[in-house]
């Protein structure tokens, strides 16, 4: 937004040479005598925090145990500049493009203001306070105190969330330099311009542009306003001029229209095309006292409750990722290049939309969409909470008019992007009444009630942009999990809906989503229906042999990578088969960090992302979406991290977007296989050589073959036994040697002991292997090769099922091996281990073993078959 010439703006990066200290305690900072020479000397943008790390230790982590810093409290920042000269008739502002999450503003001892909250842009006007041509002492006070009862962020959103609010000045701070007379640099931290597409017929378009000035000199000015659009090559393709009389210390607002013939429409990811609109305040004698340019593009858009997204008349179904701003070692404080590499990632990803979650992101991410085609959903901190207690019927005046504020600055300072489609005013308010002043659906009753709120916020948008409507995130509306919690309806506050569903996660399985999705479709048909989110965590240091092998934790440890992927392959295919669905956005793009997960192999970090924390490595689910969305070649070996193998046979996964994928395992061809409907390959049963096993698959393009290449390694034991952990997600390794996870079963159930079960045995190890089972009726047909084997059998009684309660008979290849056999009787109680072995032929490379009940149900523990 910087000018062109020197009678413009002037604007000067204060990024270098801040005194950093963080103390709560601290009085007099903001005093040019305070003695400040112990403080550490940081670069804007800065935050202290950094949170979340990854348990496993290497040479790699950026975040450890031993340097996170997740203090919130009172940051103070000190600035000593030299101010411009020759500043007569000009006017100084200082802009903060976020500060978390209140801040506090002084100049040479002059208190400039405050502000309250910790994601927009907002200004000073710092003239009265500034020394010109003399050293200037700037002092910032930042606050990322939880909000609670008599904090200083008690009403400033957000109240909550699952996410970790960093401090400090974590975007850029500037000093810009104005004419007295300027377009408005105090309108709610936005341009000043605001420009709309408001019809496209044919080639010609019609564009509306609403300026707002201020004369804030001591004389009437008679002035003359220059809109030009101009093509991306600079020729002016469209301008207006209205003369205009701007009244001392007052200010207007002046709309006019443009008019463009042969326009060229911004299409998305298809063809971003930006024209610069650029708008001028000059004199009579035509000097340029103030101007702006920003990109626009032209474009229309619609949603449909039934067909979805249209983008200048064309369906164009919206798949993409949700983003936290945060990264691992830099928390929120990132560069221009660490939020393009962002971008970029989820430009290779293939989608063509992002959800901008949870709160305002940065001027610059929104500049990135815009050239890049991405659609996005914006959104102000709303999160699960607007009151501070459960028993506080409605949110207070004060959260009210922050609310209020934030959204309304969203909306200004993001009016102009062609990008941005919706403005979303909260996520997840419908949880109920929570267990607690957090979030989470647990006590019965009503809880606070979001209505009134959300209803306020609805027509803020309606008067601030109709050509955008409003969004929402919901997360409980017709869910199973919500027990006796009164759930309010919020799908219908917003002119558009999105549902966060976790299908698979934390309740239900995946292939409950589709329909859901189709009953809420149903319950407000008038209403377009996204789904804002869906997911699973994925760990890297974690494996299965088998998805389906037991449960994951969804804010426990067992958190396997392959388990993210299955969730989302299976959500996929009831996604693409509900066109009704406006945009469908994945969460997370990224791992981030939160206050609040102790869960699969990280601390303080939501392990969802399709890529890692520190953007160093995307999982498998990554290159799904990749086959189904990109266009570039696709061909990945799912499973890559699981690289000491449990099973010598094994069913190989590739996710490709050829049309026929090869696969090679030490350089035989296993076949060719025809990919599968969502780029899924699948070579099952494949049974791999002792030691070193190098994997390639191969992807025939129209620009030649691609490939991917692993390696794997199996043990001499491994290949001669089958170990198996029943009813596990994961393997285990104990005295006895290494489990694979639950696999190779036919029917059954999966169950968990629980905590009762440390009395089963001395070992943390043994006690993981014995705490989980398969139940029912059930089978399990292991691959082996022919011969002579031993079969032992594991068991623990899980409840208080006495002799006689539970018995059942195991059949091995059809022939009896345990008859009627009784846990509890066998092992003299209940949570008390007991085995069984007995020999076994294998003579045509399977060994089926059945467990059929006679009384309650079958069940077993551990599998072992060994040569």
């Amino acid at each position: 937004m910087t000018g062109t010439a020197a009678t413009t703006r002037d604007t000067i990066p204060l990024s270098d040479g801040w005194r950093f200290q963080l103390d709560d305690a601290l009085a007099g900072v903001e005093q040019p005598d305070f003695v400040d020479t112990d403080w550490s000397v940081v670069s804007v943008p800065h935050s202290w925090n950094r949170a979340g790390y990854y348990i496993p230790e290497s040479a790699s982590r950026i975040n450890t145990a031993e340097n996170v810093n997740m203090q919130r409290g009172v940051g103070w920042y000190r600035l000593t500049f030299a101010a411009p000269e020759n500043l007569a008739e000009k006017l100084c502002w200082l802009q903060f493009d976020a500060a978390s999450r209140v801040a506090e503003i002084w100049l040479n001892g002059v208190r400039l203001g405050e502000h309250k909250g910790g994601f927009s842009r907002f200004r000073f006007n710092a003239t009265p306070a500034l020394r010109t041509g003399q050293p200037n002492l700037l002092v910032v006070k930042t606050d990322n105190t939880n909000p609670d009862v008599g904090t200083a962020t008690a009403d400033v959103l957000p109240l909550a969330g699952d996410f970790f609010v960093h401090g400090g000045l974590y975007r850029a701070v500037s000093l810009i330099v104005t004419d007295a007379v300027h377009i408005d640099m105090l309108d709610f931290g936005g341009p000043g311009v605001y420009a709309a597409t408001t019809a496209v017929e044919g080639s010609q378009a019609q564009i509306a542009v609403r300026t707002k000035l201020r004369n804030d000199s001591a004389a009437s000015a008679e002035t003359l306003i220059v809109t030009t659009l101009r093509s991306a090559e600079g020729v002016v393709v469209a301008q207006g001029s209205q003369p205009l009389t701007l009244a001392a210390g007052d200010g207007d607002e002046i709309s006019q229209t443009l008019s463009v013939t042969d326009v060229r429409l911004w299409d998305g990811v298809a063809d971003p095309y930006l024209y610069a609109l650029s708008v001028e305040i000059r004199t009579a004698s035509g000097t340029i006292l103030d101007s702006t340019e920003q990109s626009f593009g032209v474009r229309q858009f619609r949603i449909d409750p039934d067909q979805g997204f249209f983008l200048n008349g064309r369906s164009v179904p919206l798949r993409g990722v949700s983003r936290h701003q945060d990264r691992e070692g830099k928390g929120w404080a990132l560069s221009a290049d660490d939020e393009a590499q962002d971008v970029e990632m989820i430009c290779e990803l293939g989608a063509n939309t992002i959800r901008l979650a949870h709160y305002q992101q940065s001027q610059h991410i929104h500049e990135l969409a815009d050239r890049h085609g991405l659609i996005l959903w914006d959104e102000i901190p709303l999160v699960s909470k607007w009151t501070l207690t459960v028993d506080q019927p409605l949110a207070s005046p004060g959260l009210v008019d922050n609310a209020r504020q934030q959204l309304i600055e969203l909306i200004r300072q993001n009016y102009n992007h062609a990008s941005v489609v919706v403005w979303g005013i909260a996520n997840e308010v419908d949880f109920g009444r929570p267990v607690s002043g957090d979030f989470g659906i647990g006590a019965e009753g009503e809880g606070p009630d979001p209505a009134p709120l959300l209803e306020f916020l609805d027509q803020i948008v309606k008067s601030e942009d109709r050509g955008r409507p409003s969004t929402i995130a919901n997360c409980c509306e017709g869910a199973n999990f919500a027990g006796a919690a009164h759930v309010p309806i919020v799908a219908e506050k917003a002119e558009v809906s999105g549902a966060n569903r976790y299908y698979g996660w934390y309740y239900g399985k995946p292939e409950e989503l589709g329909p859901q999705l189709d009953r809420l479709y149903a319950a407000h048909p008038k209403t377009p229906l996204s789904i804002s989110e869906y997911g699973a965590g994925g760990s890297f240091s974690q494996q299965t042999d088998n998805p389906l092998g037991g449960p994951a934790s969804a804010f426990g440890r067992i958190q396997p990578e392959g388990y993210e992927s299955h969730v989302h392959e299976r959500c996929w295919a009831d996604i693409t088969a509900r066109p009704y669905l406006w945009a469908t956005w994945i969460w997370n793009m990224f791992d981030f960090a939160t206050t609040i997960r102790r869960e699969g192999d990280a601390m303080d970090i939501n392990t969802k992302g399709l890529v890692r924390y520190d953007r160093g490595a995307r999982k498998d689910a990554f290159f799904f979406y990749q086959a189904n969305w990109s266009k570039a070649p696709v061909v990945h070996i799912t499973g890559r991290r699981y690289v000491e193998r449990a099973y010598a046979v094994t069913d190989i996964k590739v996710y490709s977007n050829a049309a026929t994928t090869e696969l090679f395992l030490n350089g035989a061809s296993l076949g060719t296989v025809e990919t599968g409907p969502h780029g899924i390959c699948i070579w099952p049963g494949v049974r791999l050589a002792p030691g070193v096993n190098q994997i390639s698959a191969s992807g025939a393009f129209a620009g030649g073959k691609i490939s991917d290449q692993v390696e794997w390694r199996l043990d001499a034991g491994a290949h001669s036994q089958v170990r198996i952990n029943c009813g596990a997600l994961m393997g285990a390794t104990t005295s006895d040697g290494r489990y694979g996870s639950d696999n190779f079963f036919v029917g059954g159930a999966t169950g968990k002991v629980g905590k009762k079960a440390l009395e089963l045995a001395d070992t943390p190890a043994a006690h993981e292997l014995l705490s989980t089972f398969r139940k029912g009726a059930f089978a399990y047909e292991a691959p082996l090769e022919n011969g002579a084997y031993s079969v032992t059998l594991k068991f623990v009684e899980p409840g208080n099922l006495a002799a006689g309660e539970r018995t059942f008979d195991v059949l091995a290849n059809g022939r009896p091996v345990l008859e009627a056999f009784d846990i509890a009787l066998a092992a003299g109680g209940a949570l008390k281990a007991v085995e069984r072995s007995f020999p076994v032929e294998v003579s045509d490379g399977v060994l089926r073993l059945d467990f059929k009940p006679l009384q309650g149900e079958a069940l077993v523990s551990v599998v072992e078959i060994c040569r």
